[in-house]
């Protein structure tokens, strides 16, 4: 090409999609460290929480393929895949604002979701939900569903599990808190663990919601400059 413009932007999009691809990844890896960390509490948690997350590692790959595809079609300068570059671009974009619209229509029933799941736990208190309800416990710091007394009003055997001990007040010899009242206001953790789900949750959100929207206006770029440099390289051929 003997036209100044077309190729300076042909080594722009070049850079471009070189930065998008490491942004792909960036996804990716945003996207698995979520997914990781939603994945622990994924016994109280419906499939819908951890569907944004997969979706993101999911655009992180195609992203980076797609970033691909651009560099191969502006170094060869064809404008068919140039446009199809584009095409994918919009795809993507579509499907990301879809799964934004979803997830913050979900968003809105969260806590009662969590709410439901955690009580319907404590009173089946089988050994699988012993052993979530510990490891939620024990992470987030917290004790039944809204307080600990939740422990003595929904589960089989009425008593505070060992888990809403804080670890300071732990007697080793039994595991478990000693010479406390009741509901241990003194050695018992007090906030109820649906707030806490909901507050790990809804930070995860955030981080993904950030990710999605920079992504997004990265994409929108791309597609301006894809759809540019293949109607400049069509009118250059033509005058050809």
């Amino acid at each position: 090409m003997r036209s100044c413009g077309p190729s300076l932007i042909k080594y722009v999009l070049f850079a471009f999609n070189v930065l998008f691809a490491l942004s792909g990844l960036g996804i990716l890896i945003a996207g698995s460290v979520v997914l990781a960390d939603v994945s622990e509490f994924n016994h109280f948690v419906e499939g819908r929480v951890l569907a944004p997350p997969i979706v993101l590692i999911v655009t992180g790959l195609i992203i980076f393929l797609i970033a691909s595809l651009g560099c191969f079609g502006a170094i060869k300068e064809s404008p068919t895949l140039l446009l199809t570059y584009a095409v994918l671009l919009a795809i993507i974009f579509i499907i990301e604002l879809a799964v934004g619209i979803a997830a913050s229509v979900f968003k809105k029933d969260l806590e009662s979701m969590i709410k439901n799941s955690l009580q319907e736990s404590i009173k089946r208190s089988n050994s699988e939900d012993t052993i979530a309800w510990d490891n939620v416990q024990r992470k987030l710091m917290c004790c039944g569903v809204d307080t600990p007394a939740d422990w003595r009003a929904l589960s089989l055997n009425k008593t505070l599990p060992a888990s809403c001990c804080q670890p300071q007040f732990i007697d080793t010899a039994v595991g478990h808190c000693t010479e406390s009242p009741a509901l241990g206001k003194d050695k018992y953790y007090q906030e109820g663990c649906v707030g806490k789900l909901k507050d790990r949750i809804d930070k995860n959100a955030v981080i993904l919601i950030g990710v999605g929207i920079g992504i997004a206006f990265i994409q929108i770029l791309g597609i301006i400059l894809a759809c540019y440099l293949a109607s400049a390289i069509r009118h250059a051929r033509q005058a050809n």
